[in-house]
């Protein structure tokens, strides 16, 4: 077996502060999968993290098969509140900068538990794009030029259109369709890239708007996907096709069934929804805090970086 590069650890000199508030109405019995905790990651490191279960619901977590935290969560009727609040640090160094070059797999060297990346899934409908991926990229190199060049004609082909996400829609319809959003450009890049039999996963997350101004001042979680070449998962975000800083790994999978925060059984209705994701001083905002946006940093061209 060939070994891997060792990486040096990156420098985490980025403070963040990401997490979300939600409200459940609850009109008879009813269970919720929440996978709301930040997934370990050699991209950030968690200063602190608390997750709140309403009025001390009956709650257990567990580790799905794609290695995400999940609480199966039993709620009560009427109101239920969670929060989640984390205080983590990032690398002030954009996607994959730290990445060696490197050639992709076959699937005949692919480790086993990764091939299950290569194939079609719920959302990500590969076999039916398979004509449509050949014609357009099958003559750019295999690897990450190919990578690249799907991530470029999503980005340009296919129209963000803010709150316009729907949950039956595959990449498939996506293509056909023309417009949608995050999750929809994440999941049209990895069934594509998925015909190449290059591993893709779709990663759900928290991103903040480091280095670059948002003038709508969004703040949601994002989806993105992350490919399996030579060894490493690169990130690659169509959405966006510009590498960012900061972003903050939630739950990954094949696609956004895999990805989602929350998960209902029963009569329930997500009544109250707030993401927050933004960068701080290092040491001037704790979990638990009240939300204060004047304390910002981030939403601007200029990257800051935490103080010696």
């Amino acid at each position: 077996m060939t070994s891997l590069p060792l990486r040096p650890a990156p420098k985490f000199d980025v403070t963040l502060r990401v997490g979300c508030s939600l409200t459940y109405e609850v009109t008879g019995t009813a269970w919720l999968l929440l996978n709301l905790k930040l997934r370990p990651d050699r991209t950030h490191a968690v200063v602190f993290e608390a997750l709140a279960f309403g009025n001390n619901l009956p709650a257990e977590e567990f580790t799905d098969s794609h290695g995400n935290r999940v609480n199966r969560v039993i709620l009560a009727p009427g109101a239920n509140c969670f929060r989640h609040d984390a205080i983590v640090s990032v690398c002030s160094q954009p996607d994959n900068h730290d990445l060696p070059p490197s050639t992709p797999l076959s699937p005949g060297e692919l480790p086993p538990d990764l091939l299950r990346y290569t194939l079609p899934s719920r959302y990500c409908d590969s076999d039916k794009l398979t004509n449509f991926a050949w014609e357009k990229f099958g003559r750019v190199e295999h690897g990450w030029p190919r990578v690249t060049a799907i991530s470029q004609w999503v980005h340009d082909n296919i129209e963000y259109r803010y709150c316009s996400g729907r949950s039956d829609l595959s990449a498939w319809d996506v293509l056909h369709r023309g417009y949608g959003v995050c999750r929809d450009f994440a999941h049209l890049a990895i069934a594509l890239n998925r015909t190449f039999n290059i591993p893709a996963r779709y990663v759900t997350g928290h991103m903040a708007d480091i280095g670059v101004p948002d003038p709508d001042n969004h703040m949601d979680f994002h989806a993105y996907a992350e490919v399996y070449l030579g060894g490493h998962w690169f990130t690659t975000d169509a959405r966006f096709h510009v590498p960012r800083i900061g972003r903050i790994k939630v739950a990954c999978g094949q696609d956004a069934v895999d990805g989602a925060f929350s998960t209902i059984y029963g009569g329930a209705t997500l009544s109250f929804f707030q993401v927050w994701a933004y960068q701080v001083a290092r040491g001037t905002v704790g979990v638990g805090d009240p939300l204060d946006f004047s304390k910002r940093v981030d939403n601007q061209r200029t990257v800051i970086t935490d103080a010696p």
